[in-house]
């Protein structure tokens, strides 16, 4: 009995997504269609890039890459909702709301990270067209996702670490739908505010480099596209490259206004929005941007068909 108690002391109840009565299951139901979506688009383009070889470049290489940590982000965040509003039961274990609060800053760094080399790929594939064999290769690109994969693991566990140490004598409700780490400092019974400057300085790093280098990379490839004659390849250029920093500015804009604000200013109804863009809209969008409105990603799947 006492091992029972102390087992429901320590663990977290989180709050969920739905707080709207009979809106629920209407809102339960969009989030389904979203996730089945996302997960299906991901997992076609992973399967095209892998079976059709003329897909094995590094740009695409770098595109499974960024599939398969949407699929794993959105696994890692709406199956647990979902499940915990069919079942009533809110409550996640400590060593659970852990996993989940590493496994998702890994994800949501390395995607961050990859989003900017993704982008200095498409900058030397068409500035630097000649020297494209030798700037990009399968070497290079698995360089990137190496380094991407590992600075953001060694950046998620040391937070991680730091905030599940921390003593949480307040309340056990977490106000997400989701254990992240903004969502947990609340619950601290300390000053936070010393701590909270790592966090802005983890979130510049991280969010604003990458997407500051995207900014200037797209800039840079407008530029030179703008000095060809082709009408025709000038609209396709803009049109390919704003759909890139639409995606690109939600993923880092909600991520930057989660991660580099006080939790004093957070809105516990405003971070949930926020969150879902970043969870789902994101990866829902990612393989439809980047992937399948591309003619070689179509001819590939032609060709399966």
């Amino acid at each position: 009995m006492n091992s029972g108690n102390q087992s429901v002391e320590t663990d977290f109840i989180l709050s969920g997504l739905f707080q709207y009565g009979q809106m629920d299951i209407f809102l339960f139901v969009a989030i389904a269609i979203l996730f089945s979506v996302a997960l299906v688009g991901n997992v076609i383009l992973i399967l095209l890039i892998q079976v059709d070889t003329r897909l094995h470049t590094p740009m695409y290489f770098l595109l499974s890459q960024l599939s398969f940590m949407d699929i794993m982000n959105i696994i890692t965040t709406v199956p647990k909702m979902a499940t915990n509003f069919l079942s009533n039961s809110n409550t996640i274990t400590f060593l659970g709301c852990e996993i989940q609060t590493f496994v998702f800053l890994v994800l949501g760094g390395t995607e961050a990270l990859l989003l900017g080399f993704m982008s200095y790929d498409r900058y030397v594939a068409i500035c630097y067209p000649l020297h494209y064999p030798v700037l990009m290769n399968k070497k290079i690109g698995w360089f990137i996702v190496i380094c991407a994969w590992a600075s953001s693991s060694i950046n998620a566990l040391i937070h991680t670490l730091y905030v599940f140490h921390l003593p949480f004598c307040r309340s056990r409700i977490v106000n997400h739908f989701f254990c992240e780490v903004p969502s947990l400092l609340p619950l601290v019974c300390q000053d936070t505010s010393q701590y909270e400057n790592t966090i802005l300085l983890s979130g510049l790093i991280i969010l604003m480099l990458p997407f500051m280098a995207i900014l200037a990379s797209y800039a840079c490839v407008l530029s030179v596209v703008f000095q060809m004659s082709s009408g025709k390849g000038q609209a396709r250029a803009v049109s390919t490259c704003s759909s890139h920093v639409i995606v690109a500015s939600l993923f880092y804009i909600t991520g930057l206004s989660t991660y580099t604000r006080p939790h004093s200013l957070h809105s516990p109804g405003q971070d949930k929005a926020v969150a879902v863009f970043y969870t789902i809209i994101t990866p829902l969008l990612n393989p439809f941007i980047y992937s399948l409105r591309n003619k070689e990603v179509i001819e590939a799947m032609r060709r399966l068909l």
